[in-house]
Formats: structure tokens, C-alpha cells, sequence
């Protein structure tokens, strides 16, 4: 602390109050107050690091003064003195926030020694609070792995979000990473150790669903045998996820636009509003603007969800985030399955590099998990990841296949579009492109050349 710590000397007798402040002036800028009133005065208009209150002031309670001073957003540290100690009035100035307690007669050096420890306890504490923030915030910002324009372009959104109280939509595709988000901006906000509540909207029907989030009287609806809490108010002073909001019935949204607007939320079957303190954020597959269009998503809603919207981009457009990833994936699943598995072949690398992934991050997770598990070694080679990555067109051949109005015009037929024939057409491009050379044309698709071998001999090339 660079500044001299505030002491505040609670006591209805002079002598007392001045010998105090004779004995501490020295180490701490000294307030005096005789009873509650000036002691409340103080507290009000000066920061107080530490209090000493007498129990008995005169017409006044000491443990009013110590009410008061623990109800501040940034309580003192406080202990409690009288001349009629007991155990029971330790323990309930204890219980009440107390942080210690001395009776009288004051040994003043005792007494000097004892604040000082507890400002230095409580530095501790405010020092171990910080760096157990700041390691927080480090580990939730690295579950959002890689280094891609695209990515840092929404952690920065993320960062500035965090710490406020906005209501935040997360669109993306499915598997792009929404959750490992609203989970990021939780940890980064101003209540990381509160409640962290997630709610799958797609997976429950529209009564359960009512239920789920708002809760339920007893005797509400068949079943109900008793009162339940709902979601909102389990994540009372913390956050709400609400996965999949796109899927929500017109009933609920009507009742969770009241939640946005009011923050109140009833039970199914009462009229009682219950106030919540929630921090509401949102994730969809689906562009809710297209829905509001066409009048399957409340506009008034859509408003109250996109205060603030967060894009999720997939994976296919993250570029090299895609090793980055696999890489972190062969660690947790090598560990995790005690394999002894270290890295990825070239050959590997360039046909997770090619794919376009559909399935985004989650199907990446799936693929290396499943690679690990199949490798007996140290290094994934391409015959140990699952055989529809060997199969899959290479985006740039795929991209450079529809590149002109020629091409596009060569796939005008249904036959031309079907798969097995995108395929052949992919093949004799990269021959082509490869000059006849089959392993360079393997590795224009990210494939082996055992697999290209294979490829050829099914379409009845020698």
C-alpha cells in the first residue's frame, strides 16, 4: 500500500480515543468518531482500511458501527474492543465480519501489532484475488487456440465485452467453438466464481423448456410435485448460456423478452415477479436476422439478444489455426489415453491442411482423437486418421475446379455433380497440374500415395 493506511477509532470515551491516536498516528492517517453518527460520516466520505470500534457507545452498538462498515462495497478491516469480553461476543462479531477482537485495558503495542498484521493478511489476500484473475483470464483466453486474423479479430471483441454487463449473441456453425466462447467471456467478466449456467434451447420441448429456464410452482402441471427452481435464478448473480436460441417457441421468447427488459422472471403457475441478476449471452447456428425476416424470431427480442454480437468464424477460414488445434488435441488425447504419440507426419498435416471441415473444431477434435487412438508409434501417419479425409476433394483444387464459368459449365449435368465423378475430375486435375507425377499429385490433394494408388485402380486407371 503507498499510501498511509486509513484508521478509523471508533469509542464514546476521550481519553481512549486520543491515547489511541497518539500511539498509531504514526503509522496510520487517524480518524476519530464517538458514537455511530460520526462514525458513519467517516465511513461515507473516507476511504478506511481498518477500524477500531469499541462495543459499548454509550446510547449506540459497536456492532451497528461494524454493520455498517462490512456493508460497503469495500469493507474495512475491522476488530472489535470492550472491556466486557466474552467468547459469545467475539464469535458474533466474528460471525458479522469481524476480522479480529481485543479487550481492555489496551496494551497499545499489542494493539499497533495486531492491525499491522491484519493489513498485511489482507494485502495477501488482495494480491493472491489478482494473480488468481489474471491466471484465470490467461487459461480461459487459451482454450481459444490459434493465431488467424479471423480468430484475433474476435478475441478482441471478446476482451472488450468481458467486463461488462452487456447481453452478448454468439453466431457461428455448429462446432465453430460458441460455448468455449460464452464460457471465455464468464471467466472475463467481474464474476468468474459465480455460476456459469448453460441451457441446450434445441434439445427440450417448448413446455420443458418453459420449465427449465423459469422454474415451477408446486402443482403447476402434472408431475409437478413440488417447487422448482428454474435456470434464471440457479445463475442468480452470475451467467446464462443459452445454446441453440434460434430454436426457442413465440410463447418463450415472449417470456424471455420480459427477462431482457425486466429482469424478473415468474415460475409456471404463479403471477409473482423474481428478480434476477443475470448476465444473459446467447448462441445460434442460424442467422437470427434471417429468421426475424421471415417472421420466425421475435424482432423486439433479436434487439434485446444483439447488444452485442460476437461472430465465430469456422474453421475453414482460420487458415494454419488448424495445426495449432490439432496439436493441442494430440497432447490432451495422448495424455488421456497414455499413448506415447508426439506429432503429426507431413502427409498428415497437408490432408488436415486440404480439408474443408464441415463439422469445424469439433470434427477436428473428433479426427485427432481418433488418430491417437489408432497410432501405435509417436507420429500420426495418414493411415491412422479416419477414411473419409482421404476421400475429401483438396480445397484448393476444389476452389480452382469451379474457378471459371468453363468449369462451372462442364458440372451443368446431375450426373457431373455426383460425388464419385467430382472426385475423378479432381484426381486428373492435380495429374495434370503434377505433370503425370503421382506423388506430386497426392500431395496437391493431401493424400498418400498409396491412397491415390487405390483411387486410380477403383476408377480403372492402370
Amino acid at each position: 500500500m503507498s499510501r498511509q493506511p486509513v484508521l478509523l477509532i471508533v469509542d464514546d470515551e476521550k481519553p481512549t480515543r486520543e491515547g489511541l491516536r497518539l500511539a498509531l498516528e504514526g503509522e496510520f492517517d487517524v480518524f476519530l468518531a464517538a458514537n455511530l453518527k460520526e462514525a458513519e460520516s467517516v465511513l461515507q466520505n473516507e476511504h478506511v482500511d481498518v477500524l477500531l470500534t469499541d462495543l459499548r457507545l454509550g446510547s449506540d452498538n459497536g456492532m451497528e458501527v461494524l454493520d455498517r462498515a462490512i456493508a460497503l462495497s469495500k469493507p474495512p478491516l475491522a476488530v472489535m474492543m470492550t472491556a466486557y469480553g466474552s467468547v459469545d461476543t467475539a464469535v458474533e462479531a466474528m460471525r458479522r465480519g469481524a476480522w479480529h477482537f481485543v479487550t481492555k485495558p489496551l496494551n497499545l503495542d499489542e494493539v499497533e501489532m495486531l492491525l499491522k498484521r491484519g493489513l498485511r493478511s489482507r494485502l495477501l489476500e488482495e494480491e493472491n484475488r489478482e494473480l488468481k484473475q489474471v491466471v484465470a483470464e490467461k487459461r480461459s483466453l487459451k482454450n481459444l487456440i490459434g493465431k488467424s486474423p479471423a480468430l484475433a479479430q474476435t478475441i478482441d471483441r471478446i476482451e472488450q465485452v468481458s467486463p461488462t454487463r452487456a447481453t452478448v449473441l454468439i453466431e457461428g456453425e455448429s462446432g465453430t467453438g460458441k460455448e468455449v466462447v460464452a464460457h471465455t467471456i464468464h471467466q472475463l467478466s467481474g464474476r468468474p466464481a459465480s455460476k456459469f449456467v448453460i441451457v441446450h434451447c434445441a434439445a427440450l420441448s417448448a413446455q420443458l423448456l418453459e420449465s427449465e429456464l423459469f422454474g415451477h410452482e408446486k402443482g403447476a402441471f402434472t408431475g409437478a410435485a413440488q417447487r422448482r427452481l428454474g435456470r434464471f435464478e440457479q445463475a442468480d448473480g452470475g451467467t446464462i448460456f443459452l445454446d441453440e436460441i434460434g430454436e426457442i417457441d413465440a410463447a418463450t421468447q415472449v417470456k424471455l423478452l420480459r427477462v431482457l427488459s425486466e429482469r424478473t422472471i415468474e415460475r409456471v403457475g404463479s403471477n409473482t415477479p423474481v428478480k434476477v441478476d443475470v448476465r444473459v449471452i446467447a448462441a445460434t447456428n442460424k442467422n437470427l436476422r434471417t429468421l426475424v425476416e421471415k417472421g420466425e424470431f421475435r424482432e423486439d427480442l433479436f434487439f434485446r439478444l444483439n447488444v452485442i454480437k460476437i461472430d465465430m468464424p469456422p474453421l475453414r477460414e482460420r487458415g494454419e489455426d488448424v495445426i495449432l488445434l490439432a496439436a493441442a488435441f494430440l497432447q490432451e488425447f495422448a495424455k488421456e489415453n497414455q499413448k506415447a504419440v508426439q506429432h503429426l507426419s507431413d502427409e498428415s498435416l497437408r490432408l488436415l491442411r486440404g480439408y474443408r471441415w464441415p463439422g469445424n473444431v469439433r470434427e477436428l477434435r473428433t479426427v485427432i482423437e481418433h488418430g491417437v487412438v489408432m497410432c501405435n508409434g509417436t507420429e500420426i501417419g495418414v493411415d491412422h486418421l479416419p477414411q473419409f479425409l482421404h476421400m475429401a476433394p483438396h480445397i484448393e483444387l476444389t476452389k480452382s475446379l469451379f474457378a471459371t464459368k468453363e468449369s462451372q459449365k462442364g458440372l451443368a449435368s446431375m450426373d457431373d455433380l455426383n460425388l464419385n465423378a467430382l472426385e475423378q475430375r479432381v484426381i486428373q486435375q492435380a495429374l495434370t497440374r503434377a505433370d503425370g507425377n503421382r506423388t506430386e499429385a497426392a500431395e496437391l490433394l493431401g493424400i498418400s500415395r498409396r491412397t491415390l494408388q487405390r483411387k486410380l485402380k477403383e476408377y480403372g486407371y492402370q
